[in-house]
Parts: C-alpha cells; structure tokens; sequence
C-alpha cells in the first residue's frame, strides 16, 4: 500500500517506517544485520574509533520509503544523520522527499505516529498560509 506521507525512526540498530494517512497507517521493521556498533577505541591504536555506515542497511531503510512523497526522519543521535549522507549519495530522489529530520529518543510506533500526523498537518498548514510561496 503507498501514502503520501511517512516517517522514519532510524538508530543504528532497527529503523521504523511508518506509512500513513490522518485514518491508517502501514508499519514495517527495519533490522540492521547485528553488526555491533560500539567500537570501543583504546589510546595508541589505529583508526578512529568509529564503526563504518552499514550501507547495506540504509539502502532498505530506503527501499521501505521509496514510495512516500514526503518523509519525516526522526531517530537519536548521529544514525539519522548518516542515513541522510547515505541517501544524498545513493538515493538523491529519496533525499529530495525528505522534508524534516527531528531528534526522537525511542518513541513507540504509536507516539511516533501521532508526533507525525500533527507534523505533517503542521507543515501543511503552514505551506497553505497567505503569503507563502508554493512549489
């Protein structure tokens, strides 16, 4: 089933894609493939101490929003701001879609929804107020 509009909540571990309209909502579970991704970096070793982006995971995180026409992606930390790099890069048609990115700690998919529609119906009227412009 395709909406309009999606929100995306993405850590390093799991992302939810939530598909939606103001009466239903699609869901879909994203699992990165386990990779641990706290590096643990000890004075005097090599490297930077950071795991590399697991593109394999962000690329079907991206697949499960292809169809949206506007997405919110909320998430902790620096997981979403890597997935934004990854799209810019892998996916610019997805990362043109993408009308907001929000700090969320680890809302349930039912807070994630709710903090989503009025999102989106914030957004929409303030595209629609006198004296804005469109497109």
């Amino acid at each position: 089933m395709s909406h309009f509009h999606a929100v995306a909540w993405i850590d390093h571990h799991e992302a939810h894609v939530l598909h939606f309209t103001p009466d239903e909502a699609e869901r879909t579970v994203v699992h990165a493939h386990g990779r641990e991704r706290q590096v643990h970096h000890r004075k005097g070793t090599a490297g930077a101490g950071k795991a590399p982006e697991d593109r394999d995971y962000f690329k079907r995180v991206a697949a499960s929003l292809a169809d949206a026409q506007e997405v919110l992606v909320c998430g902790p930390a620096l997981a979403k701001q890597e997935f934004l790099k990854y799209l810019e890069k892998h996916a610019a048609g997805l990362a043109k879609r993408i009308v907001g990115v929000e700090n969320a700690d680890h809302p349930t998919d039912g807070q994630l929804l709710a903090h989503a529609r009025r999102w989106f119906v914030a957004a929409d009227r303030m595209r629609t107020q006198p004296g804005t412009r469109q497109g």
